[in-house]
């Protein structure tokens, strides 16, 4: 507590310079953040990508053994649920490039206009290309 005659002393307030130096180092790391985000939606990506090559491949080869045996309901039942898990699985694709791609945007609003390019030929984010820190 202040004495009677004594001010209190008012909080000092940060210099220009000390807030320009903050919000760089803010910038900064939320790049860092939003290009580990990034990255990690390509890995989930190309992980996804992964798993629907499996289970085509699965389909493929379920569908080969069942030409040499004659088909039974639960083996049609199998099928129409394998067709609609890989339907889920290419929706569930797209819609991470979609996000992928929205959230590149925001990190690197200068690419807007540029066309997008497929998933298997474009630059790795996080990589020197890429890099805008």
């Amino acid at each position: 507590m202040a004495k009677k005659g004594e001010k209190k002393a008012k909080p000092k307030l940060p210099s220009t310079k000390e807030i320009e130096l903050a919000l760089i180092e803010n910038f900064v790391n939320m790049q860092k953040v939003l290009t580990n985000l990034t990255l990690k939606f390509d890995l989930l990506s190309d992980n996804i990508s992964k798993l629907l090559q499996l289970f085509e491949m699965s389909a493929k080869s379920f569908i080969r053994k069942q030409e040499a045996e004659p088909e039974t309901k639960e083996d049609k039942d199998l099928l129409k649920k394998l067709d609609t898990l890989l339907d889920q699985n290419k929706t569930i694709a797209k819609g991470l490039t979609l996000i992928e791609e929205k959230i590149k945007h925001k990190v690197y609003p200068e690419t807007e206009n540029l066309p997008s390019l497929a998933i298997g030929n474009r630059p790795r984010p996080g990589s020197r290309q890429n890099l805008r820190i």
